[in-house]
């Protein structure tokens, strides 16, 4: 009984070695619910190189990698259009998890960097949730009517 414990302590031990905390955590993309007041807004995610990831309608959640490579975050930024709305653009940024500090008492030297950076789970992106609200656009440059029909300026 004694050396069935002390085999299965021992298991979990080498299991808790060769793993990273954040990787154990939250590894794999981050799911970013992603959407717009009023809803129905183009949105085209762009990574920290510029490249296209994904075009999708609101409200949608976007399935993104925290990471660009071997310790490296990634970032991106998402572009909102809509007719009769100004464009408008959120960043989202990488930062590095709490869990990845984890490895200082339980990962050890090979979580910290190896694993949680090769998966990219020493990552999370910020903010978790967007919810960007549009500004109606006008066409003349003068502000956007309110509701009555009469245009309204900060004057007024």
């Amino acid at each position: 009984m004694v050396l069935k414990n002390l085999a299965v302590a021992a298991a979990l031990g080498a299991a808790v070695s060769v793993t990273g905390c954040a990787t154990i955590v939250h590894s794999g993309p981050r799911e970013i619910p992603v959407e717009s007041v009023p809803p129905g807004a183009k949105v085209s995610i762009y990574d920290r190189d510029n490249h296209l990831v994904e075009t999708k309608t609101t409200p949608f959640t976007a399935s993104l990698k925290p990471s660009a490579g071997y310790f490296k975050a990634q970032s991106y930024r998402l572009i909102f259009e809509m007719p009769g709305y100004s464009n408008s653009e959120v960043d989202l940024s990488a930062d590095v998890s709490g869990w990845y500090f984890g490895n200082l008492l339980f990962g050890g030297l090979i979580g910290m960097l190896a694993v949680d950076p090769a998966t990219g789970a020493m990552y999370n992106l910020e903010p978790e949730k967007v919810a960007q609200h549009l500004t109606p656009a006008s066409a003349s440059g003068s502000p956007a009517p309110s509701p009555s029909g009469t245009a309204r300026s900060a004057n007024n």
